[in-house]
């Protein structure tokens, strides 16, 4: 960290220099304007990035050097989960039509991505969300909203025995992916590029804290898709109720901790995340019970409850990360505000 002193002229005007070596790096000229952004925590950030345009990101994907479609499919997805704006396809021959097919599905699954330009051999892809229009704490509620569905309804399925609401989780769960990914891309263009963060009105360390809690209900989740693939397998081979009674109590038990946890975090309430946390023990003991119960089960039943009871304990051990992390956020905010 360089030290400077602050310099008044005129009388009234408080003045810094600039260091030299960033002036030579970003080749800024005499009157060339610079942007002056006033942080939460009273620090200011200094950049000449002043317009959308300057700021605009292209990356370009050579098919002919991708050697197959899978990889192009992720390296799609880590552009836009990094916060590019333009993305261009190009090969030396036509466009095969898996490729297009790729880059549909692509466009499908993703917020904001559009083909702007197509031709023979190449095709341009731009982001054309607001970023206004989709906040974090927007995206937060809406992924927990379809989580909390996707848990109630697996946990039904299991009481009614109805295999085909099991099986309908997946496709819901791809829309969890999608808009954690979006939260992983405004997060990463905000840390290069603070001025994002304002037009968002929302601080790096929250940003921060909601790409944490987005990939926790990511994963979260995953394990309501588990419990549903194993559910399935227990409707029919017919487990005993008295598992399937304890099976929905820790279900509703996880889904209860999970709801707690993001509700601290809208609250800004440490006490409730606190508490959260302590709730745990209570459905880590309530899934070793179950565990006892279907030892002496054939190896079929017991595996599926296995993987059943693990996904649940691990839906309220990540629970449990989302309160951690909103006790974290909110002692730094503490600390902000004294200061």
């Amino acid at each position: 960290m360089e030290i400077r002193r602050v310099q008044v002229t005129g009388g009234s005007s408080f003045v810094i220099t600039l260091p030299k070596e960033w002036i030579k790096t970003l080749n800024i000229k005499k009157n060339d304007p610079l942007g002056i952004l006033i942080q939460s925590d009273g620090t200011l950030l200094v950049t000449s990035k002043m317009t959308q345009d300057q700021t605009q990101r292209i990356k370009e994907f050579d098919i002919s050097t991708i050697p197959k479609e899978t990889y192009l499919a992720r390296r799609l997805i880590g552009a836009y989960i990094a916060g590019y704006s333009l993305i261009k396809i190009k090969s030396p021959k036509r466009i095969p039509p898996n490729i297009r097919d790729v880059v549909g599905k692509f466009t499908e699954t993703t917020i904001g991505q559009e083909i702007v330009e197509e031709t023979d051999t190449s095709i341009i892809l731009k982001d054309l969300l607001n970023p206004i229009e989709m906040p974090f704490d927007r995206t937060i509620k809406r992924m927990h909203i379809i989580v909390k569905n996707m848990l109630e309804d697996a946990l039904k399925a299991l009481k009614t025995k109805d295999k085909s609401l099991a099986t309908d989780l997946v496709s819901r769960d791809n829309d969890v992916d999608r808009l954690h990914w979006l939260v992983a891309r405004q997060h990463n263009i905000i840390m290069r590029n603070i001025s994002f963060a304002e037009k968002m009105n929302i601080t790096i360390g929250l940003s921060s804290t909601c790409f944490l809690i987005s990939r926790i209900i990511e994963r979260i989740g995953d394990h309501v898709v588990r419990i549903s693939e194993y559910i399935s397998n227990l409707i029919e081979s017919g487990v005993d109720q008295e598992i399937i009674t304890k099976i929905q109590e820790a279900g509703e038990l996880s889904l209860e901790i999970l709801n707690n946890s993001i509700g601290s975090f809208f609250r800004k309430n440490i006490r409730s995340a606190n508490e959260t946390i302590e709730s745990v023990a209570e459905l880590e003991i309530l899934c070793e019970h179950i565990n006892t119960l279907t030892m002496k089960k054939k190896g079929a039943i017991a595996v599926s409850v296995g993987y059943v009871v693990e996904s649940t304990r691990r839906i309220g051990e990540y629970a449990e990360d989302i309160s951690e992390t909103v006790i974290n956020y909110l002692v730094d905010e503490e600390q902000r505000r004294k200061s």
